[in-house]
Formats: C-alpha cells, structure tokens, sequence
C-alpha cells in the first residue's frame, strides 16, 4: 500500500490550488507533453466503465470551424450579460492560439452498467473526473488547460464528425502558457467572489 508523505500532501494541494482556466491571451506554440493523457485513464470511472474518449484537434480548418461556432454563440451570450460591461472585455477561449484542442467524449453504453441502473448521468460525471485528472496533471507539467463551454454539442460533433452514440462533455485548448495567475482571472477582475468553505458546506 502507498501511503504519501505530508510533504507529498502539500504538493498535491499546491496543485489543486494553482489550477487555472487558460484563456487564449496566455499560450504560446511550445508542443506538449504527449504523456498528458496517461493520467486519465487513471480517473474514477463508475463500474469501471471507462467510458471517455478523446479527439486531439490540431487540424487549424477544424479550430478555425469550431471558433467560429464560439464566435456565434458568444455572440447571443453577450446579449445575456448586457448589464455587466465587463464581459465583453473577458477573453473566454483559446481555441486557435492553443497548441491543440482535445474534445472530450462519453460513448454510450449498450448494456446495464454497474452503479449506472438509477443515476444515469454517472457515466458523464466519469469522464468529468477523467477532464479533471488532465487538468491536475497539466498543471503539474505548467501546461494550460481551458474548457470552452460556449459551444454546442451537436454543432462541434458535427464538424468533428463524431458518432451519434458519442455525447460532447467538454472542450479542451491545452498548451504551453507565459504565466498562471496567482488568482482566478474571474475573481480578480470582480465577476464573482471566491466562496469561503463555510459557505459551501452545511451538517445535517
């Protein structure tokens, strides 16, 4: 059995607590460690299911396609944030200035999946935690990650021509960045306030 050292411990939190969203202003063209993906198939998976898939998207038509899709829904989301002036400022993607693009997929199963027959979305929330396990680890190797949500599912599966029985769970830009921000973009700029954990855990 491995057991880790308070040193080990510490480093581990470093890493949870420098974790950041990396937005386009930030990468350069240095390549990547390919060995990146490795630490997701070490995710949780429910009944072991491992059931993600990734498409690396290096081909610049596809980005420019897929920033695009960004372009126009950013587009109807700037008419949603109308009364803060600030978001049409916020750099919100780095789809074409990243090294690559990574989608993330969940293929759906064919069969009863073991702890999946009541809450069916645990299959989806394991390949969250296989996204989540790549972006620890690409922050270990100071590689930027940042998810693009302003997309939809089905415009990007289109042009990446993904299979109907793959669902789109995130977006990834990864690559090589000129800094990490000691804070949250969001949090210094004042879009949100970090909650404290008083505030997010309650006692029943």
């Amino acid at each position: 059995m491995i057991k880790f050292t308070h040193k080990e411990q510490q480093i581990l939190k470093q890493i949870i607590t420098a974790r950041r969203d990396i937005r386009g202003n930030r990468f350069n063209k240095k390549e990547i460690l390919n060995e990146l993906l490795n630490s997701t198939n070490n995710a949780p998976s429910v009944g072991f299911s491992q059931p993600w898939e990734f498409v690396v998207i290096k081909d610049n038509d596809k980005r420019n396609e897929v920033y695009k899709e960004f372009e126009k829904q950013n587009k109807k989301a700037k008419k949603i944030f109308d009364s803060r002036e600030m978001y049409k400022s916020l750099k919100l993607e780095g789809i074409k200035e990243s090294y690559l693009n990574i989608a993330v997929l969940y293929k759906k199963p064919k069969s009863d999946i073991l702890g999946q027959t009541v809450q069916k979305k645990m299959g989806e929330y394991s390949v969250v935690c296989a996204i989540q396990n790549l972006w620890l680890s690409a922050r270990s190797y100071n590689i930027g990650v940042g998810w693009v949500s302003i997309l939809r599912p089905k415009k990007i599966k289109k042009i990446l021509q993904i299979p109907k029985e793959y669902k789109l769970i995130g977006y990834l830009c990864i690559g090589y960045v000129d800094t990490f921000l000691d804070t949250p973009e969001l949090e210094t700029l004042g879009w949100e306030k970090k909650k404290s954990v008083e505030e997010v855990v309650r006692w029943v």
